[in-house]
Order: structure tokens, then sequence, then C-alpha cells
């Protein structure tokens, strides 16, 4: 196991490309101002020895040193331990709606980010939980396989926009099926909750939801809208252009379907909580949540990690030593050496 305790040093890496523009803005700059005393191959004779070549190898070098020694602060760690863990935790999946009627903003800032929020101070709840994420809108794809790595969650979760599906519509019965999948063999305790506006749904919603049952599966639904419908507004960037329309130039409503989602929780055996502004109703269904019975959850990992930035350090040194050794004159036994002339 190959890990870096301290990755954030990695932002140092920025600095060698700036350096590179300060090295090609300083050699035109050089060449501009030895061309004022004269033509450039004239000075090119007066200075024979100079070699260009060689100032670029060394400034390699030492950009290659400042590699060597940002890798080392990053402090590349093996792991030399292997441990079984044992905790207590159930399975949980979410299923998110990424459908472009998630931009409305009846729930602020707006339905899609709401829910976003929510799933990350869930996420900071969790201890021995595992979880997973399933987004849809047309289609249902894995966004993150379950897992215990809640600083991955929370990560994926950021990246959540409505691009990630570009098929349109609300496959609530897909997310459910593949979320069923995502559990694997387990044999632990499950969950499931759908966060959605269940508009345009697609498929056999409630026949999913049964399958799920019988496999010990619980599904809880959080409704993301108000029934009375709002328009979905258009970005171009950060900046709304207006709101969608259909093919006869009529702005285009979204309502929440929240009979919907109330049969798709009974029928799951769960509960159906709508969301509003101050809040999505994950609160809610956690509590309920953690009454579910928590079975042991047996993992493997890592528990001792030995340091190795000193071979970064040493080959930073080797690269310095190096460099010291060469000079930005030509090398007089190369310029001898010219194998193609007779």
């Amino acid at each position: 196991m190959f890990r870096f305790a301290h990755i954030a040093y990695f932002y140092l890496l920025a600095l060698i490309p700036v350096l590179a523009a300060l090295l090609v803005f300083f050699l035109i700059w050089k060449k501009k101002t030895l061309a004022k005393y004269g033509d450039w191959s004239v000075i090119r004779q007066l200075i024979p020895d100079y070699s260009i070549a060689k100032t670029i190898i060394k400034f390699v070098l030492v950009m290659l040193a400042i590699a060597s020694l940002v890798v080392a602060l990053a402090k590349p760690q093996t792991g030399s331990k292997l441990e079984k863990v044992k905790r207590k935790g159930i399975d949980l999946m979410i299923c998110l709606d990424v459908s472009n009627s998630m931009m409305a903003q009846d729930i602020k800032p707006d339905r899609l980010e709401r829910a976003k929020q929510s799933i990350v101070r869930l996420v900071d709840n969790l201890e021995g939980d595992r979880i997973g994420i399933i987004v849809f809108a047309g289609k249902a794809y894995t966004q993150l396989p379950i897992t215990t790595d809640y600083a991955a969650a929370k990560m994926f979760t950021s990246s959540i926009n409505t691009s990630l599906v570009s098929t349109q519509g609300t496959a609530i019965s897909d997310a459910i099926e593949m979320a069923v999948n995502g559990f694997g063999e387990s044999k632990h305790n499950k969950a499931i909750i759908v966060i959605t506006d269940g508009e345009d749904h697609e498929g056999s919603v409630l026949e999913q939801a049964e399958a799920a049952v019988k496999k010990n599966v619980t599904i809880y639904t959080i409704g993301m809208g108000l029934p009375e419908g709002v328009p979905i507004p258009v970005f171009n960037g950060n900046v709304q252009t207006g709101y969608r329309k259909d093919s006869d130039g009529n702005t285009i409503m979204t309502r929440l379907n929240e009979t919907l989602l109330q049969q798709v929780a009974s029928v799951g055996k769960g509960m159906y909580v709508r969301a509003t502004t101050s809040e999505t109703g994950l609160n809610k269904i956690f509590d309920d949540i953690s009454k579910i019975q928590k079975s042991e959850i047996e993992e493997k990992q890592y528990s001792d990690y030995e340091d190795r930035f000193q071979y970064f350090v040493a080959l930073a040194l080797f690269i310095l030593i190096l460099d010291l050794f060469i000079f930005e004159r030509k090398t007089k036994w190369l310029q001898r050496f010219k194998p193609f002339e007779k």
C-alpha cells in the first residue's frame, strides 16, 4: 500500500512552469540586451564558450531537484502492517437525481446543491457504516461504489452536477436496481435513500421497490421541490440567462411528484420526507435508519506506515551536486569531437 501523508504540498509543483516561463523571459531579454552592442553573430564570437544548452540543462536539473523535494514534503509512505478491523454498521446507498429539473430554485440555492450539502453532512455523521452513491436522470450510473472511505464520499459528492447524465428523465427504477446490485453479496442490513423530485419518472418503480424489499433492503425517499411547480433556470457559466422552454416556446414548469415518492417509501418499508429550504429531511431519515440493527463489517486495512521521503531527499541532493559540476561554458573536448566531419 502506497500513499502520501500530505498531498497538499503537490501544489508547490505549480512553481515549476512559472520558473520555466521566467527562464525563457530571461534568455530572450539577455539576447536582446546583447544585440544592442552589435550583430548577434559577432557577439557570439566574443563569447564562444557560452552554451545556452547547458544553461537549460542546469535549469532542468534544478527543477527535478525541486520536484523531488516536493515529493519528499508530501511524505510518501508504504503500508507495512495489514490488520483486520471489525466495525458495526449498515450498508447505505444514496440515489441522487441529477436531471435538469433539479436545478430549480424552489429550495435554495437549488434542489441539487441543497441535496449535495445534506449528503456531505450525513457522511460526517457516519461511523462504521458503508456508503455508495448512484446518480440518475434518464439513466443511472454509479458515482461511488460502496465504501467506508468517507473522504472519497464527500469528494465525489462535491463533483456531482447535471452534466453527469446526458439522457434526461427520472429513471428511479434503474437507480434502485443499480443500488441493490451495488450492495453485492453483503449480509449486512441495507438501506437506499432516493433523493429526487420524482417528475417524469420512467420504468416500473414500485415493482423494483418490491424486489428490493425481498432482498431485505429498506427504501427511503426525499422529495425535492414544491408540488405547485417552478421554472427551470438556464445558465451560461455562472450567469442565469433565462428559463427552459418547450418546443412551442412555453416555459417548462417542474413539479414535485409527492404521491409517487410516498408510494415508493411505503412499498420499500421506509419513510418519505419532503425537503425544505432549511432541511432536506436526511436527518429524520438517518435517525430512522440508526434504529436498524447494525451488523459487524470486517475490513482489511494498513495500520502501520513507513516513511520513504528520505529517498527523494537523497535524489534531490544528488541532482544538485551534479548541477555543481556542470558549467555554463561549452566543454572543449566535446567541441573537438566532430564525428561527421572528415
